[in-house]
């Protein structure tokens, strides 16, 4: 099976070199044997009908016209057939297979005349017989038409069936094409996601550690012992945001030993308060109504970081001595999330809106939520101090 599956490749994938050995073989067995006989002329027309099946799939319109013009020849000079004559069927099957439309029709006319015409001549040229033969004519007619249409209509299966396979095989190559787009627009999209996940990890620890250090520096003069306990809040944010870091770190080098550590979720907002409030803000947390239904673990996964990024604004923007409140709060619509501060107000808000001049701030939040139909609202409050709002809305079954 496979020998014979690599010559039918071969086959396919060589049809000059296939044609070529066609053509040799037809003009040794019809052709080369009238060359050691006294009669050249059989010699000549047989070697015209041979020599054009090399050309019978790359220039096939030629090619049977050449066959056409020896064929209609021998008709004009009253030159008997001859054995090699079985290239016309060749050359009708070849038309109707590879040539236009146009062609392989003409060429079917052609081939159909010409059977009619060389048997009639053949009838009376070998036999000079009257109208009693005429029965015997019809049906030598009949066959050879038959012959002529046989081979065209295997050529016309042999046609579609290659317009098809190329249709297919055009088809593969686009949905290939498609897929490696697929590939790159999702290579891209989770390369993004990859960097709204590092601003996120090293924006919020950086602040936290840094709000720790200047709260340490200030403490100590008057109590040394705030900063022992403030450089362990600081080491065990790092060692977090380290652990976070070697986690995103590893999927980009597809890392199998890379720690796979879950991703926050909705339950782990009270611990990041926590953190938070280790690093000198105080922040207050209200819960409010009952969900309908759990929101998914992207979604969750949003919330918690649209509240890190508020916070980390706050200790970033707010001023000293300021104070926030996150409020969540289940709806008929889904979970709204409240941040708000008494900090610096109008003043914050555009360094909040620009997330530290880096553009990954409320624009990545924006982005998160959009892919769970969210949106985010952001703006000073009337009485100073600013407020971030996002609504998730529950994914409906």
């Amino acid at each position: 099976m496979d020998a014979h599956h690599r010559l039918a490749h071969w086959l396919r994938e060589n049809h000059g070199t296939v044609d070529l050995l066609v053509a040799a073989a037809a003009f040794v067995l019809l052709a080369l044997p009238w060359a050691f006989t006294d009669r050249p002329m059989e010699f000549i027309v047989s070697a015209a009908l041979t020599i054009p099946l090399a050309w019978r799939r790359s220039r096939t319109v030629a090619a049977a016209s050449t066959v056409a013009v020896v064929s209609v020849g021998q008709l004009l000079i009253n030159q008997p057939p001859v054995p090699a004559q079985v290239s016309v069927l060749a050359m009708v099957y070849a038309l109707a297979a590879y040539a236009p439309r146009w062609a392989s029709l003409g060429g079917l006319g052609v081939a159909g005349f010409g059977m009619v015409a060389g048997v009639a001549q053949f009838g009376l040229n070998e036999y000079q017989t009257g109208l009693a033969a005429l029965p015997l004519y019809a049906l030598y007619i009949f066959f050879a038409v038959a012959v002529v249409l046989l081979c065209w209509a295997f050529g016309d299966l042999a046609r579609n069936r290659r317009l098809t396979l190329q249709a297919l095989q055009d088809r593969a190559h686009r949905l290939e094409i498609e897929r490696q787009q697929e590939r790159d627009l999702a290579a891209a999209d989770e390369r993004s996601h990859i960097a709204r996940e590092m601003h996120d990890i090293v924006a919020h620890s950086l602040s936290v550690m840094i709000a720790q250090a200047d709260g340490a520096r200030y403490a100590s003069a008057a109590d040394p012992a705030v900063a022992a306990s403030t450089l362990g809040t600081i080491a065990e944010t790092g060692r977090g945001s380290l652990r976070e870091m070697r986690r995103l770190l590893g999927v980009l080098r597809n890392d199998d030993d890379a720690p796979v550590r879950p991703l926050p979720k909705l339950a782990e907002v009270p611990a990041l308060i926590e953190t938070v409030r280790r690093a000198g803000l105080e922040v207050a947390l209200t819960h409010s109504g009952t969900p309908r239904r759990p929101l998914p673990t992207g979604a969750e996964l949003t919330v918690y970081r649209v509240v890190q990024e508020s916070l980390t604004n706050v200790l970033k923007h707010a001023g000293p001595r300021a104070s926030a409140h996150v409020s969540l709060a289940w709806t008929a619509k889904g979970l709204e999330v409240t941040v708000d501060d008494d900090g610096r107000g109008a003043a914050s808000d555009s360094a909040a809106v620009e997330g530290g001049g880096t553009g990954q701030g409320i624009r990545g939040m924006a982005e998160r939520l959009k892919l769970y139909d969210g949106t985010v609202e952001t703006g000073p409050l009337a009485g100073g101090g600013f407020r971030v709002r996002a609504l998730i809305p529950y994914t409906e079954a």
